[in-house]
């Protein structure tokens, strides 16, 4: 059995509000469980059913991640016909950026049929073969990213670094090698030509933007040549946990106000989360900039939901309350899913280790979740692959792209994530895994893919946004931990505002109940005990959850199991 959000047969009042709103302009402020996606599906089916939009004129909707596009293909095809969903591009940043430089490089002097599409461990593997230590690998790689989000050409990136960026950089301009960071950079200076940027403005009538908190300014300024004031954004300022990537949440969302005026949409209500979880994430919102959330039925709820708080002496007395807390979900409930979660992965070893000794089924988000396509290409070519011939190989990547043939894949999205397969199966081999260790670990993102099947599942904040769980256990909330400690040393404002995002971002994930846990002390990576504080987040938290023992346990003791089931 598989829960998922309702579905909308008719649309609320908010997602009418979007779906009538005649200027192409328009900011959707739409938090998690919304029903955002299905919003952008409304919206574009307004648009071409009142013909605002209508051929020649395509609508360009982008997105962060192929799976992220997939969903919003197969939420579209629920409103469209096959006629409207011809009218209809979906792509994600780097699939735009990548047919941008395809079609029109040569403005810029490229030869499009003479580059080599990006691999993400290029410059990594670059770095190796300069014999780099991990900390000088990720200042290369750091500044390279950080100095590709300009507008600017190969010689003006190489103008700005030294030692063995530049020495790298240059390698990758002589082979005719892109990177990822190079693909939006060079999207944005074709872009800067008139005539291109006027074919784009011509043939996108409208553009829709999902995750607008996750924009780069680069990613801004793009989708601003193409379609400025004639595109709708829509996300959540609480979710913005990519500064990392580049992503400015802040800024970005500032910038869109001034695009759209005052034409701002905020929805309020949640279809996915308990009154107890809301109240929860709400409590963050001074520190995450989030829209106040309200459950769209509170009182069909068992009991409001779940949301309490546990501190321990130690991580012994912690990881043996959280298996029990999973086992007894888990007893009552078999069919649901379990999300345990940490901000940093070391944190969660220990839990880890007593998971899989436990005799709960569990899952390791740490393995490849890949698209359906890519992934019976890598299952197919691992079935051949000889390690003998991969050891032996002078170009070890090579050999596997040559074994997957993936020189012969033409669509930019899939070759991106063919890619990013086969860079992920080279870690793997020379970890020593065999290729039918690899196969068992690929999981495939289908409809009974990794993130609806029953059991523990056993993931960080990152590698849960935009999932669902029926329980979340968000663990580790210990200054160092969460925030981390290099938020903490650098002390923006900004950095611990997005640790903030990723702990509420956490928290969202659950639709009946979150568990969150602190430990008073935690060993350290040579196993020796250091004491924490509790995270600074739980002061917000703590008057929204239950702390009491006996208080936990009465609710779990008395809570109507066979609604919550039903719910």
């Amino acid at each position: 059995m598989i829960l998922r959000m309702p579905e909308m047969i008719n649309p609320t009042s908010k997602q009418k509000e979007v779906q009538d709103h005649d200027d192409l302009s328009l900011l959707i402020i739409a938090p998690a469980g919304c029903g955002k996606t299905e919003t952008l599906a409304l919206r574009a089916k307004s648009l071409l059913s009142r013909q605002i939009i209508k051929a020649p004129q395509h609508i360009l909707m982008t997105t962060f991640s192929n799976r992220a596009r997939d969903n919003m293909k197969d939420r579209l095809r629920r409103h469209l016909s096959p006629q409207e969903m011809q009218l209809v591009t979906v792509a994600n940043f780097h699939g735009l950026s990548a047919r941008i430089i395809q079609a029109h490089g040569h403005v810029i002097g490229l030869d499009p049929v003479a580059l080599k599409m990006p691999r993400s461990d290029w410059v990594k593997e670059q770095c190796y073969k300069l014999g780099l230590y991990q900390q000088d690998i990720n200042e290369v790689m750091t500044t390279l990213s950080s100095i590709k989000r300009q507008a600017l050409s190969d010689e003006e990136v190489m103008a700005q670094l030294r030692g063995s960026a530049l020495s790298i950089e240059g390698s990758r301009v002589t082979e005719g090698q892109l990177t990822y960071d190079d693909l939006p950079r060079l999207a944005e200076l074709i872009l800067a030509n008139d005539q291109v940027a006027e074919l784009y403005q011509c043939h996108f009538g409208a553009v829709i933007v999902d995750e607008f908190q996750d924009l780069t300014p680069q990613q801004l300024r793009i989708i601003q040549r193409i379609g400025y004031k004639k595109t709708t954004y829509a996300g959540d300022l609480a979710q913005g946990i990519y500064g990392f990537a580049g992503a400015e949440p802040d800024y970005i969302q500032k910038k869109l106000q001034d695009e759209c005026e005052s034409k701002i949409i905020k929805f309020t209500e949640s279809f996915r989360s308990s009154p107890a979880i809301l109240e929860a994430v709400n409590s963050l919102n001074s520190l995450t900039g989030g829209q106040p959330l309200v459950a769209a039925n509170p009182d069909s709820w068992p009991s409001g939901g779940f949301a309490a708080h546990r501190h321990f002496n130690n991580i012994q007395e912690e990881t043996k309350y959280v298996i029990q807390f999973c086992q007894y979900i888990r007893k009552k409930l078999p069919q649901q899913r379990i999300g345990i979660a940490t901000r940093i992965k070391e944190r969660r070893r220990f839990i880890d280790e007593a998971i899989e000794n436990s005799g709960l089924p569990y899952y390791h988000w740490d393995g490849a979740m890949l698209d359906v396509s890519v992934a019976r290409k890598i299952r197919s070519m691992l079935t051949k692959l000889s390690v003998d011939d991969f050891n032996n190989a002078d170009d070890q990547h090579d050999f596997l792209r040559q074994a997957v043939m993936l020189d012969s894949e033409q669509d930019p999205d899939e070759r991106t994530a063919l890619s990013n397969a086969i860079d992920w199966c080279f870690a793997r081999l020379k970890e020593g895994d065999s290729p039918a260790d690899i196969q068992n670990r690929i999981r495939e993102d289908e409809t009974e893919s990794l993130s609806t099947r029953p059991g523990v599942h056993l993931l960080t904040g990152h590698a849960g946004k935009g999932q669902q769980f029926d329980w979340m256990v968000v663990v580790g909330l210990e200054e160092d931990y969460l925030p981390t400690y290099h938020a903490i040393k650098e002390g923006s404002k900004a950095k611990l505002d997005e640790e903030a995002r990723i702990f509420a971002v956490m928290l969202s994930r659950a639709r009946h109940g979150v568990l969150v846990t602190s430990s008073a002390t935690v060993p350290d990576d040579h196993g020796r005990l250091r004491p924490k504080e509790t995270s600074r987040f739980l002061n917000s938290l703590s008057s929204t959850v239950m702390s009491d023992r006996k208080e936990i346990y009465d609710w779990l003791a008395s809570a109507d199991w066979q609604a919550i089931a039903a719910r």
